[in-house]
């Protein structure tokens, strides 16, 4: 045999090896919450002692409330955009619902969609909440009655717009108080689950002919109710989730090599016109992959702030050493950062009013109306 066909036939080996070691889920990937996040809690309690101080982070995006560890209002954080930052950030709305059940909800949100040069169809979400909890898209006036009816009184939303790029992605961003420039330490692009119809088999029975939407069919068939059995058209495609959230099956993939000094530099211009905001996971949509490289073709949704991870650990191949390794060197980050600034005379959030802030927040998420 040639050298050149041993070469190939080795290539074949290799690739065959790599295929079977491929995974659909990682062994770690639907843990119980307790149980995969122990050791961050205890690197976060070490970081603590080191730091003196348990909610430092919370310094990490001082404009932000409690730095986005949790709590924090996204209408808020797109309002420090500067016009540089709001011309790559999907355009929103704040609204308030009324303070009882007989007040016009869709004539104020009408109002601020006017306000904001809105049109259907928009995202309607929590102005507090994690983990896409309340998040629905609306089409018409109907919809949005409807999600509004459901909403609890008194309380922020958002209405933004649909921003119909198929790519998602959340790049995680990080800039030390003091230097010129930051640096993306996390790329993950988001692949929603989605079947394709033959004609014959309902979606239940396409979900499990999936190998990896099979493996997840756990976190995805509770929420697709009565839309489980029905029988797509022939090569008609059923997007299963709208979120593109991990913990509502969506695949995520590191996709750090996507990177390109144009998109780096890109990045950087929009977070630094966001006003002390120096750790953050930023949410997006794209056009494709090689527009995002040239850094256009997108729009952010949301910052996330010290409360956020880089999601990429969720890749299904990611080894869980450096799912923790990464959680570990993000997290010294944001006390590094807080620390940084706590130098400068300011005070992180108390202990009590950040165990306030959660507690608030978790009541809202059970209050909000149900995912679409």
């Amino acid at each position: 045999m040639s050298e050149t066909a041993l070469d190939s036939a080795a290539a074949k080996r290799r690739m065959s090896g790599i295929r079977a070691r491929r995974r659909e889920v990682s062994f770690f990937e639907f843990w119980p919450g307790w149980l995969f996040y122990a050791p961050v809690v205890a690197f976060w309690l070490l970081q603590s002692i080191r730091y003196r101080s348990v909610t430092l982070p919370s310094l990490a995006n001082p404009r932000i409330n409690a730095g986005g560890i949790c709590g924090e209002s996204k209408n808020s954080i797109l309002g420090l955009a500067g016009a540089t930052a709001r011309a790559h950030i999907a355009d929103f709305a704040p609204l308030t619902t009324s303070g009882h059940r007989e007040g016009n909800d869709l004539a104020l949100a009408r109002a601020a969609m006017v306000r904001a040069g809105l049109a259907y169809p928009l995202v309607a979400k929590p102005d507090i909440s994690c983990n896409g909890v309340g998040v629905r898209v609306v089409r018409d006036d109907a919809q949005l009655a409807a999600y509004l009816a459901g909403f609890p009184r008194a309380t922020g939303l958002q209405l933004q717009a649909l921003v119909e790029y198929p790519g998602e992605a959340g790049i995680f961003y990080v800039r030390h108080p003091g230097e010129k420039t930051g640096r993306i330490t996390s790329v993950t692009l988001k692949y929603p689950p989605t079947v394709v119809g033959d004609g014959v088999r309902d979606v239940r029975a396409l979900i499990a002919a999936d190998a990896r939407l099979n493996a997840v069919s756990h976190v995805l068939l509770p929420g697709l109710g009565a839309k489980a059995a029905r029988v797509p058209a022939p090569a008609e495609e059923v997007r299963l989730v709208f979120v593109g959230n991990h913990c509502r099956g969506s695949t995520f993939k590191d996709g750090l090599d996507i990177l390109s000094p144009v998109l780096c530099a890109r990045i950087d211009e929009i977070v630094q016109d966001m006003q002390e905001i120096h750790f953050s996971r930023i949410d997006l949509r794209y056009e494709s992959l090689e527009a995002l490289r040239q850094g256009k073709g997108f729009k952010i949704i949301e910052f996330n702030g010290s409360g956020s991870e880089a999601t990429h650990i969720w890749d299904p191949q990611m080894t869980i050493g450096r799912a923790y390794a990464t959680q570990f060197f993000h997290y010294g980050e944001s006390f590094r950062i807080g620390d940084a600034v706590r130098r400068t005379g300011q005070r992180p959030t108390g202990v009590l009013r950040l165990l306030g802030l959660w507690l608030h927040q978790k009541r809202l998420m059970a209050a909000y109306p149900a995912n679409e």
